[in-house]
């Protein structure tokens, strides 16, 4: 397969304020682009406030709209939840944990034994898509009304997206391993594969190659940047399963192409190959963000940031899409830029 320049043009038409596109097969990057802006408003005293196009200025400064490069640092949203079920694939891999013990065994606030792990990953385990943690005063209180939430249906017997299923798999990992989700990413993924921009919370010097993403006043922050958008997550500390995890399009792609190899990558075993062929996390087969490249043997997520990434298992094709659709706020659709930048491909 030749480069795909059109990849590029397609997300440049498309996507706003900005993007990052990167297309690998193979390990060969068939096509790399970014475009539009990291940063295009900031936070006036009545709301979001368009900055000026100008030199002069450093961007962390916050005076002048900032442009995207292939080397911003996006908040991937939901794409966390790719990274936390990796690593609780990784503690089964360990002996630490059961993918098929009830997940009360590891967070006993989860009573109904129907409860496990795997089902908890595959968006099956009962649990509701999603729960408002600002009532709530400390971390420990979130959790617990979370694990408290009763089940909306039969754990097993249905499927609904949900983000509390996702918290409750990061906090059982947690206590199987005895370290948090930002030291278990470390410890036993971006540390041996040398990814140096991808984890939660960003070090300082990180933040001025951040994306912004939306002007949250009723979170008390303005215009977030080089934090973690989702609110829940923030409420959580910004380390939680469901979101929280920053990265590049580059180190994304990575992500991909472990399980592709089988759950190595530049010789580095992360992940034992039994576990990486069950792509644990992933979706399978959906043409609404991967366009032309959905099939039985294509894999792939999105996060609510703008953020996705699609595996062809057939082909060895990665196409990561990083777009700040919700910059300055979230009205701006993106399954549909989604899909044409895959089909371009």
């Amino acid at each position: 397969m030749s480069a795909r320049p059109g990849v590029v043009a397609v997300a440049r038409a498309l996507a706003r304020p900005g993007f990052v596109v990167l297309a690998v097969r193979d390990g060969v990057v068939l096509a790399e682009g970014a475009g539009g802006w990291a940063v295009r408003w900031g936070a006036g005293p009545d709301g979001p406030v368009e900055l000026p196009v100008g030199r002069g200025v450093p961007p962390a400064e916050g005076r002048w709209s900032v442009p995207m490069t292939v080397d911003t640092v996006f908040d991937l949203a939901s794409l966390t939840k790719l990274y936390t079920a990796l690593l609780v694939a990784r503690a089964a891999d360990e002996g630490l944990l059961d993918l098929d013990a009830p997940v009360g065994r590891y967070v006993p606030e989860v009573t109904d034994a129907r409860v496990t792990l795997r089902l908890l990953l595959a968006h099956r385990g009962g649990m509701a898509a999603d729960l408002d943690l600002a009532p709530y005063g400390t971390r420990a209180l979130r959790l617990a009304a979370v694990f408290g939430e009763p089940p909306v249906y039969v754990p097993g017997e249905g499927e609904r997206y949900s983000d509390l299923g996702l918290i409750t798999a990061g906090v059982a990992v947690e206590r199987a391993a005895g370290a948090a989700l930002d030291v278990l990413l470390e410890r036993w993924f971006t540390g041996p594969l040398g990814l140096v921009d991808t984890g939660f919370r960003p070090a300082p010097e990180r933040v001025a190659r951040c994306a912004a993403t939306e002007y949250q006043p009723w979170t008390g922050r303005g215009m977030v940047r080089g934090e973690v958008h989702d609110e829940k997550a923030f409420l959580l500390g910004g380390v939680a399963g469901h979101a929280g995890v920053f990265g590049t399009a580059r180190e994304v792609a990575v992500l991909a192409q472990v399980l592709l190899n089988g759950g190595r990558y530049g010789g580095v075993r992360v992940l034992s190959a039994e576990r990486a062929a069950l792509w644990p996390g992933w979706e399978r087969d959906r043409p609404a963000y991967m366009g032309a490249l959905a099939s039985p043997r294509t894999y792939g997520h999105t996060g609510f940031t703008g953020t996705s990434v699609v595996a062809d298992s057939g082909s060895g094709t990665v196409l990561v899409l990083l777009t700040n659709r919700v910059h300055p706020g979230r009205e701006r659709p993106v399954a549909g830029v989604r899909a044409a930048v895959a089909s371009a491909l």
